[in-house]
């Protein structure tokens, strides 16, 4: 047993296995091949490359030692393109200015700093209204909008004494960009993306479905099979009928912790976050729970216990995946905060059962396969059996499966790569990229029992879901029960 590792007793079985899974962020502390590989013997599922951040040739380095270091130790790792969007921050000032409440500033998209006026790195012109709030580096300077200055420039009153530094970010929770926070920034990488081995983009900033239905066209017209991940961190996408409609449309939701505390309020956050885990499960889509989650351990060796309880309440409330962002990206101490992460997952997936969540909605075309789904789970539990084996070609029953929160493993076997690194994030699976085969899952579970994986003597039995038509996608019809010498 490696350090760091608990002996989890997960329902009926001993094994050591998180359900929820780790998504890690590269950046200057971690990028190297050796850093990856160590990541990724730690529990790391995947790799988010914030493309806020670097060039495109440390991101060809860092795809290319991902997959050597997945290759290496038989292992499939998500990477996850996160897009900037419209991140809007000031320009370059030529010295920190502060500024006092009541005073007025200029934000022109096409000056250099001189006095009042302040440059930025968006015309806001083209979009805020008089009367919008508007932040400044993460809420700590509030303004109000009193005037369209000209083509490229606003006047802003400011609301609270502080000072302004060059390039700080800015955030409008009122603003409507009505559907263009694809930036041409974004479009540059999108592009270079979908030449690229990349299974999920996340897409910042969305504010309706539409910002997803319109990314999703970009990239099947660039010929990607990158699944689609909303991450929620602005007012305008929190409410009720927008959320559920962002959820649908997307394959999968982050939860932005740290944009939608400051455009929506902190104490919105973790109703919010509640909320998007529970429509997630409804839909059967993956949810990442992401922000300053060991946020503390950029510095410190050990978590704080506010963020262990913080970790311990996504696992609770049935999250997917758990992210970290400067912990590994920047922190001193990247290796033990994944470490650290993952002995709360597992005790407290030990102790804790998942929260129930709202009645799964199921589409016309997806009966069959959720009811084969729900009912392998079912049988699993009630004869409690070692394991449930799925064979998948596109990974939908596999999240399927995964989508009733089963307190064992799922063991998915697909011929599809692609599927294979994407199920690495998805609850519970635990994914084998494998030929198609009429007993590609029974082959399987043989392998994994002679290398001691299921660490017990003696037979074992487990649930088998496969279909009469091996490859085929959406064939799923059979659960067979199988015991393994």
């Amino acid at each position: 047993m490696r350090p760091g590792e608990a002996n989890v007793t997960i329902g009926y079985m001993s094994v050591i296995f998180k359900r929820t899974k780790i998504l890690a962020t590269l950046g200057p502390k971690t990028s190297t091949p050796e850093m990856i590989s160590d990541l990724a013997k730690a529990g790391v599922n995947g790799f988010r490359l914030n493309f806020s951040h670097g060039d495109y040739s440390e991101r060809d380095d860092q795809i290319k030692w991902i997959r050597q270091a997945s290759e290496a130790l038989g292992k499939p790792a998500a990477i996850l393109q996160d897009l900037q969007g419209p991140k809007i921050r000031l320009g370059k000032l030529s010295d920190d200015f502060p500024v006092e409440a009541g005073d007025s500033i200029v934000l022109d998209h096409a000056a250099e700093h001189q006095g009042n006026v302040i440059p930025v790195q968006y015309n806001l012109a083209e979009k805020v209204k008089v009367g919008e709030p508007l932040y400044i580096f993460d809420g700590k300077i509030r303004t109000t909008v009193t005037e369209i200055s000209s083509d490229t420039a606003i006047t802003v009153r400011i609301e609270n004494s502080g000072v302004l530094m060059s390039r700080k970010g800015i955030n409008l929770p009122d603003t409507d960009f009505g559907g263009d926070i694809i930036t041409k920034k974004d479009m540059r990488d999108i592009e270079y993306g979908a030449t690229q081995d990349i299974d999920y983009v996340a897409l910042s900033f969305v504010q309706s479905a539409e910002d997803i239905n319109n990314l999703r066209q970009i990239l099947t017209s660039l010929g990607s099979a990158a699944q689609i991940i909303s991450k929620i961190e602005t007012k305008a996408a929190i409410k009720d009928d927008t959320l559920e409609e962002i959820v649908r449309a997307s394959d999968g939701v982050m939860v932005a912790r740290g944009d939608l505390a400051v455009e929506a309020s902190a104490e919105v956050v973790p109703i919010v976050q509640k909320r998007i885990i529970d429509l997630c499960r409804k839909h059967g889509r993956l949810s990442i729970v992401a922000t300053q989650m060991m946020v503390s351990m950029v510095d410190a060796p050990e978590p704080t216990r506010a963020e262990v309880s913080d970790v311990a309440n996504a696992v609770i409330q049935g999250a997917d995946t758990t992210m970290l962002s400067d912990e590994t990206a920047n922190g001193r101490y990247p290796l033990e905060t994944v470490a650290a992460m993952k002995r709360v997952i597992l005790y407290t997936q030990e102790h804790a059962a998942v929260l129930p969540s709202s009645h799964a909605v199921v589409e016309a075309d997806e009966f069959q396969r959720d009811a084969i789904s729900e009912a392998a789970v079912n049988l699993a539990e009630q004869m409690k059996l070692k394991a449930i084996v799925c064979e998948t070609k596109s990974g939908a029953t596999a999240v399927n499966i995964a989508n009733h929160r089963p307190n064992l493993p799922i063991i998915s076997v697909t011929s599809d790569k692609r599927a294979w690194q994407q199920l690495a994030l998805c609850y519970a699976n635990k994914s084998y990229h494998r030929p198609d085969g009429e007993k590609a899952g029974l082959k399987l579970i043989r392998e994994l029992k002679q290398d001691n994986f299921f660490d017990t003597e003696g037979p074992i039995t487990v649930a088998i879901v496969s279909g009469r038509q091996p490859g085929l996608s959406g064939a799923t019809d059979t659960i067979r029960v199988r015991v393994i010498e």
